[in-house]
């Protein structure tokens, strides 16, 4: 294979590699794209966004990437195309490299997003207001003793807490409406937040007593008429959650959960049995993939009705009322690594840098 630059190789990816392995690779490279060979021929380019489709179309994770290159939908140039051409190319897609190849279909070099462009990628994306629900009503009794003295979403992450790492996220796509379910510390939490040079539109709402993970919610009959998102207070999400909205409304779903691929590998030989006990197989630490709830979601407002005013109701006894009424809830699949739950200490001290 033609040696190419350092930044160029770390991207290159052989045909048979697995969906899993793949999205593990990206996470490993804090990148969203690779380039896929077979041998010395290029096949062409595979994104986070490819991995996430074929896994919501059901792909088994085992599947090679290289039967999810699509030759009807180019992800490269020629040599022959103009410079302003690549660079609009760039821009429609938001491309982060683009392969640049001969008539021969040869690799020839790559053009990176930095190499064009000053703003980040996702800056000319259309915005979208949605309304945010934010859960922060807990204890956080993982995160026991410093929620003894402090509320989590106030935890410190660099010069921010949680709360803003996350309400920035969401203000960054276009949300400017918060609301706020609170009940621990919450006096602490409204004096913060009105101390910030930097004022977020909230919309504070308090429970009286525990009602679960979504109980709360049924407060807000009435105040809410578009879909909106609900995220708990802990969640940190590498994700531009403007496509998880595009894959609700465009699935048509009642509710969205945001998933994460997370793999469990066994360190032992797995045994498999049929009848009168005998060995019918044999797996040699095998690795388990499952799709994890993260604890952010987008419901459509009808779903506010579905939740009982002054009950305990978590967000999955919601989830069971719907499917029993036949409603769809979909799963937008994020890698492993793009979640991050701040409310587990290991977690927290990896993503504060402490250890």
């Amino acid at each position: 294979m033609t040696m190419f630059p350092e930044r160029i190789q770390k991207r290159i990816i052989d045909f048979n590699k697995s969906i899993i392995q793949t999205m593990k690779l990206m996470d490993e490279g804090f990148i969203k794209s690779l380039l896929v060979f077979k041998n010395d021929q290029f096949l062409g380019m595979i994104t986070n966004g490819d991995l996430q489709r074929a896994i919501i179309a059901n792909k088994p994770f085992d599947t090679e990437i290289g039967t999810l290159i699509n030759n009807s939908e180019k992800k490269y140039a020629l040599v022959s195309d103009d410079i302003g051409l690549i660079k609009k190319w760039m821009l429609d897609v938001r491309a982060e490299m683009m392969p640049i190849v001969d008539a021969d279909g040869n690799l020839v070099k790559v053009i990176f997003w930095d190499e064009l462009f000053k703003e980040p990628r996702n800056n000319n994306r259309e915005k979208i207001n949605l309304p945010v629900v934010i859960m922060a009503g807990g204890k956080g009794t993982r995160l026991k003793p410093i929620t003894n003295v402090i509320p989590k979403p106030l935890i410190p992450i660099g010069d921010k807490t949680i709360l803003e790492e996350i309400m920035d996220q969401f203000e960054g796509i276009g949300c400017k409406k918060f609301y706020m379910s609170v009940n621990y510390k919450s006096d602490m939490m409204r004096f913060y937040l009105e101390q910030l040079n930097h004022h977020y539109d909230i919309e504070f709402f308090e429970e009286s007593k525990p009602l679960g993970t979504i109980g709360s919610v049924s407060l807000l009959k009435g105040k809410i008429s578009t879909p909106f998102f609900v995220s708990n207070c802990d969640i940190l999400i590498d994700q531009d959650y403007r496509d998880v909205y595009n894959y609700h409304i465009k699935n048509k779903n009642e509710l969205t959960i945001v998933t994460a691929v997370k793999s469990f590998k066994i360190p032992y030989g797995v045994i498999e049995t049929g009848k009168d006990g005998l060995m019918t197989g044999l797996q040699e630490k095998p690795e388990i993939t499952y799709m994890i709830n993260t604890g952010v979601y987008i419901l459509n407002p009808e779903c506010i009705d579905e939740i009982p005013e002054g009950e305990f109701f978590h967000i999955t006894h919601l989830m069971e009322k719907i499917k029993k009424q036949g409603g769809r809830i979909g799963c937008f699949p994020v890698s492993e690594q793009a979640w991050k739950d701040m409310g587990d200490w290991r977690e927290y001290l990896k993503v504060a840098n402490i250890i």
